[in-house]
């Protein structure tokens, strides 16, 4: 893993492990290749790849194929635009379209993703501190428009998984083995919930989060229908979380448990990658099959659940297996599709539109957030709220390594406190802002410190993240010279497993108080 000096001297490392490909005899060491920003890459350039396929936070992954095209989103929670859809033709290379919900519906976890007919849906639970439901958003084309969502009015269940039956009946199968009937257009549901599976049940000295069965994906392939579920919990335990199957040669039942449950599970703590489970099977490009599910990367629950690709067989019985063992080695990638470039850059010069929902997002917007922002004369201006970045709806990002740098100039009117943050929800951030006459410390999601600004109201600020280790520069001549900002933290425990809420640690941006903050030549650097 990259050191604290080689980052600091922007060193392009990676982080080391064993290569053992499908019938290779010789162990050697692969890094992850680098993109857009020094940004981690699966894509090896030699025929394999290196988990994640999707590094940063994305949780509960939902993925279509459609023809050669094959299009990916996940749980996107409070970030808004929300539901980014993301495009490949390999499996292991993605760039993202657009976001897909605009309109705020709460907190968004598990959706599901799928083409009926010409047309694509979208089933979208989403829950407030008042109402929790299941929503539809239906679209022609993938990149929109998309419609605004309609409720579904199913306030007991999580993550609907679409299916269609041998009869042609939909469905929307449910956590805790329930399902429900569609109507055939798709857009309201028929009649109540009912329940139609027992999931399979681990042995009892197993140390897990709880039962909690949940992500119900279907797969119809042969003469079967095969229901893939994950239980144990989500997070917690890193042994918790796991894969478990069923098949029915009827969308009807009976269902009948696959004999090697569970096909993914972390076993040890030194695993790479623990938590994994929410799987969905999909068909590659050459005709092989694989699993997409999360995980958390071993020490860095900050980063959240990261999106994870392992190779599937058929076996003899009818049944498949997953067969990337712990994913901690590269693994030879599909065949036959066609390798975009990964990712999108983080750096933003504001010479164009500000790419909201496939770059920044709002975390919990109000009603006409999007007002706040202009772009003009290659500055963001971005009108203050509130009085802290956790009531302020900061302007985030999703970073999927273990260390990175940004930084950027920033301007504020009179009554305006401005700054930059590494954010997981309102109540739990760090971060360095400034008013024009001192500096405001954020740690512990509350503010500190406030000792004497020198710069007025103009300055750049920079913040790196090394690992966990988190320190802040200051510059009031462009980023010439630097001086280093007397508070340093450590954020390892910024995450889920301590605050809760399924969320990651994310760099951004904000503004307080009365008035504007202008923010310029925004770059990013992962290391």
């Amino acid at each position: 893993m990259t050191s604290r000096r080689a980052f600091l001297h922007g060193a392009a490392a990676g982080a080391a492990a064993t290569f053992v490909g499908a019938g290779d005899a010789v162990a050697q060491t692969a890094t992850w290749r680098r993109g857009h920003d020094n940004q981690r890459i699966a894509d090896l350039g030699d025929g394999h790849f290196l988990n994640p396929v999707m590094s940063g936070d994305h949780p509960d992954p939902t993925i279509l194929k459609d023809g050669r095209d094959y299009y990916m989103t996940f749980s996107t929670f409070d970030s808004y635009p929300g539901l980014v859809l993301w495009h490949s033709r390999d499996l292991v290379n993605w760039t993202p379209l657009t976001a897909a919900l605009t309109k705020n519906i709460g907190s968004v976890w598990a959706p599901e993703l799928c083409k009926h007919g010409s047309r694509y849906f979208l089933y979208i639970p989403a829950r407030t501190e008042s109402r929790r439901s299941s929503y539809v958003a239906w679209a022609d084309r993938i990149t929109g428009p998309w419609s605004d969502p309609i409720d579904l009015n199913l306030p007991d269940h999580i993550d609907p998984g679409h299916a269609v039956g041998e009869d042609g009946s939909r469905w929307l199968f449910l956590s805790n083995g329930d399902r429900v009937r569609l109507a055939d257009d798709g857009l309201s549901c028929v009649g109540k919930p009912e329940h139609v599976y027992d999931p399979w049940r681990y042995p009892e000295d197993w140390v897990v989060e709880a039962f909690a069965p949940e992500g119900p994906k279907i797969t119809r392939h042969g003469e079967y229908f095969y229901l893939i579920t994950a239980i144990g919990g989500t997070a917690g335990p890193p042994t918790g979380h796991m894969v478990i199957a069923a098949r029915s040669k009827s969308i009807h039942g009976p269902w009948e448990h696959h004999p090697k449950n569970p096909l993914v599970r972390t076993t040890r703590h030194d695993e790479r990658w623990w938590s994994r489970g929410h799987a969905t099977l999909v068909e590659g490009p050459d005709a092989s099959w694989w699993s997409v599910y999360h995980g958390y990367e071993n020490g860095y629950w900050t980063l959240g659940r990261q999106a994870l690709l392992d190779p599937v067989e058929w076996t003899k019985d009818g049944w498949f297996e997953m067969r990337g063992g712990d994913l901690s080695r590269p693994i030879r990638k599909p065949t036959g599709g066609e390798a975009f470039r990964h990712g999108a850059p983080l750096s933003d010069d504001f010479s164009a539109p500000l790419a909201l929902g496939r770059q920044w997002s709002f975390f919990k917007p109000g009603a006409g957030e999007a007002s706040r922002i202009r772009v003009a004369d290659r500055r963001l201006h971005l009108k203050a709220r509130g009085t802290a970045p956790s009531s302020s709806s900061p302007l985030l990002l999703v970073a999927g390594d273990q260390g990175y740098r940004f930084e950027a100039d920033i301007e504020i009117d009179p009554g305006v406190t401005a700054g930059l943050v590494l954010f997981y929800d309102e109540r739990l951030y760090c971060g360095l802002g400034f008013d024009e006459r001192r500096f405001v410390t954020h740690q512990y999601g509350i503010e500190r410190g406030r000792p004497a600004n020198a710069h007025g109201r103009k300055m750049r600020l920079r913040v790196t993240n090394d690992h966990h280790i988190v320190t802040f520069d200051t510059s009031g001549d462009g980023g010439r010279t630097w001086k280093r900002f007397d508070r340093g933290m450590e954020v390892s425990g910024y995450h889920h497993n301590v605050r809760g809420g399924f969320l990651m640690l994310r760099p951004g941006l904000y503004a307080a108080g009365e008035g504007e903050a202008r923010f310029a030549n925004f770059t990013f650097r992962a290391g």
